[in-house]
């Protein structure tokens, strides 16, 4: 015998599957299941208790990443800097020219960092900068 389901039950099926409560669907009882299977899946797809990522920056030049590299100028610069400062107390004037000295700093950084050594801030430089700089055991190295 074929068991007919009603539009509330197919629906409560994947919530109970992703671990929410499952709601057992009558007929007559089909809008109150289909609101509480949505209900069910909102909570779990958008939690009220969020926690923020991280602390705050430690350096608050700019929120720009870009590519740098001896010659480069700017605010960029200057959180680079900052953030060469904080990690591994590189001793640097945070005056956004990214010359002689920051080029060094960098070097310096990404070989305690254990990250390619070229004496350029890209992505994965900026990524170990920050993170480091906004440690609460900053300096390293």
């Amino acid at each position: 015998m074929r068991r007919a389901f009603t539009a509330a039950a197919v629906l409560a099926l994947p919530i109970a599957l992703a671990g929410a409560p499952a709601v057992a669907a009558s007929p007559d009882a089909s809008t109150t299941a289909v609101v509480a299977s949505t209900q069910a899946a909102h909570k779990l797809n958008h939690p009220t208790n969020l926690v923020t990522q991280g602390p705050d920056d430690i350096c608050n030049y700019t929120k720009s990443r870009p590519s740098l590299q001896r010659g480069s100028s700017g605010p960029a610069v200057q959180q680079a800097q900052c953030y060469l400062n904080q990690a591994i107390d590189a001793g640097l004037d945070e005056d956004g020219d990214f010359g002689r000295l920051t080029e060094s700093a960098t070097e310096d950084f990404q070989q305690c960092a254990d990250i390619v050594v070229d004496g350029r801030i890209g992505a994965q430089t900026w990524s170990f900068l920050s993170f480091w700089a906004n440690a609460p055991d900053a300096p390293f190295c």
